[in-house]
């Protein structure tokens, strides 16, 4: 059997060192993460406070304002496939929410009418 004194003095620092160290580790993992997901409102992004038109915010609002009219999609499936947005843009894309955010869909050069 081996007793503690038999280390000598040098493992019982290196033992309490160990302990002081594991402290920290402790008390840092129980803080709470950084929130780290993009925050949108109305189709901006929010960066410092300030709203932000960004395409990932403005396809949020064009699946939120399709699901509203009955269209069932998500905004993820809208950024993955631009047929997808296009064709809702074309079902719905007068609503003056969504109206910015499907410039581009629905843009075909010039019309004349």
């Amino acid at each position: 059997m081996v007793f503690p004194s038999q280390f000598g003095a040098g493992a019982r620092v290196g033992a309490l060192i160990a302990a002081a160290l594991a402290v920290p580790l402790v008390v840092v993992s129980g803080t709470q993460p950084a929130e780290a997901r993009i925050r949108c409102v109305d189709g901006y992004q929010i960066v410092n406070g300030s709203q932000i038109a960004t395409p990932y915010c403005q396809d949020e609002m064009v699946a939120r304002v399709a699901r509203e009219r009955g269209i069932k999609v998500s905004a993820a499936a809208i950024r993955e496939n631009p047929n997808l947005k296009r064709n809702i843009c074309q079902h719905i894309g007068r609503d003056n929410r969504i109206h910015l955010a499907c410039i581009d869909a629905n843009s075909v050069g010039r019309r004349g009418f």
